[in-house]
């Protein structure tokens, strides 16, 4: 076999695969920055700033068999999981983050050559899963703010139509789809996944709705809310015969003991963790009206932890790099339809209040 002999054995579909663009690392960007200020402001990835709740290390700490495999059936972790969305734990699947559910959802419905209906700008992860699955995906544009396109949606479903994928608050706009648009979608009778990873925000949410209607499924997670985004735990909300299938294909130990030790504290701390999601919600909005403050940015409202900003006076790239500089990392796009926007994830009060000098100097270098 030639040198390059493994490598013409890939699938050709994969060859050119790009992968998910995840977020900078901590150590990445405290190397390269020219400006510390205090240590690194890490307000890409959405993630909660207050960290999780001190039950969760003080329980961890007290655990004494790490040694043994968790419940591949995730008895517990169900339970605690459907208490916690107020619904039956047969209804319940959890996983190594939502993201990983996504990829298990598209084995289970998508064969190569089937149709994944999306609303674009939208969560990249539905794309990356649906091409692993060698799936189609039939993007939508939104519309104005951002609202999906139920015509259209309705419009585009096929023969080979196996699910509808929609963000509910969208990721990187941060609107939220009204639940009669959700019916909607509910009533052609094609699967729809709802993802709410940011519903403890917004506080609206589909998943009870799941009883009811055997086509919707919900996913949720702990990584922004509880502050748990290492743990890596997601779950969904599912008809029972889509999670015992689930149950079924999903790899038999993808979630570990020491995550359902952090869901089992982090729910007997509820009123803290929330108290929390309301100083995150307070900043979000304190940040939406600073940035309305800069004349050359565009900031859209969120109902998510976030805000998306567009660039109207030169690029997005020249305020992530300007940012970088200074040790805050965001996001930002340098293509496609969002190319020229950034998205902001709110901190604590300091932290916004070191961002809006850092874009003032910025805007000052560039005078």
């Amino acid at each position: 076999m030639s040198k390059d002999g493994i490598v013409n054995l890939i699938r050709p579909d994969l060859v050119n695969f790009a992968g998910y663009a995840a977020g900078k690392s901590l150590d990445e960007v405290a190397a390269s920055a020219k400006h510390p200020i205090n240590g690194v402001i890490k307000l890409d990835a959405n993630e909660n700033p207050y960290g999780c709740s001190p039950r969760v290390m003080e329980a961890l700490s007290k655990y004494d068999s790490f040694s043994v495999y968790p419940d591949s059936a995730q008895r517990e972790l169900r339970k605690l999981l459907a208490g916690y969305a107020g619904v039956g734990a047969e209804h319940v699947v959890a996983s190594s983050g939502s993201d990983q559910m996504i990829g298990l959802l598209m084995q289970l419905f998508v064969s190569p050559g089937d149709e994944v209906i999306n609303f674009t700008p939208t969560f990249e992860i539905f794309r990356f899963a649906i091409a692993l699955s060698n799936g189609r995906v039939v993007d939508l544009p939104r519309g104005e703010n951002y609202s999906i396109d139920i015509a259209a949606a309705k419009r585009a479903i096929t023969k080979k139509t196996r699910l509808i994928v929609l963000a509910n608050p969208n990721n990187p706009t941060g609107n939220l789809t009204p639940q009669s648009d959700i019916l909607e979608l509910l009533d052609t009778g094609v699967p729809v996944l709802a993802d709410e990873a940011y519903v403890e925000f917004c506080g609206e949410t589909v998943t009870r709705m799941v009883p009811k209607y055997k086509n919707l499924m919900v996913l949720r997670t702990f990584s922004k809310w509880a502050g748990l985004a290492s743990f890596r735990i997601g779950y969904g909300v599912f008809p029972p015969e889509i999670a015992d299938y689930l149950l079924r294909i999903k790899m038999p130990y993808s979630v570990s003991a020491a995550s359902t030790i952090a869901v089992r504290e982090s729910l007997k701390d509820v009123d803290r963790l929330m108290e929390r999601v309301k100083k995150i919600v307070a900043e979000k909005d304190r940040l939406f009206e600073e940035l309305k403050k800069i004349e050359w940015l565009e900031p859209f409202p969120s109902r998510a932890n976030f805000i998306l900003c567009k660039v109207l006076n030169g690029t997005a790239r020249q305020i992530y790099e300007g940012l970088m500089d200074r040790s805050i990392i965001i996001r930002y796009a340098n293509s496609g339809p969002m190319k020229d926007f950034i998205r902001i994830a709110a901190g604590k009060p300091e932290h916004t209040d070191l961002l809006v000098k850092a874009i003032r100097e910025i805007e000052a270098e560039r005078a």
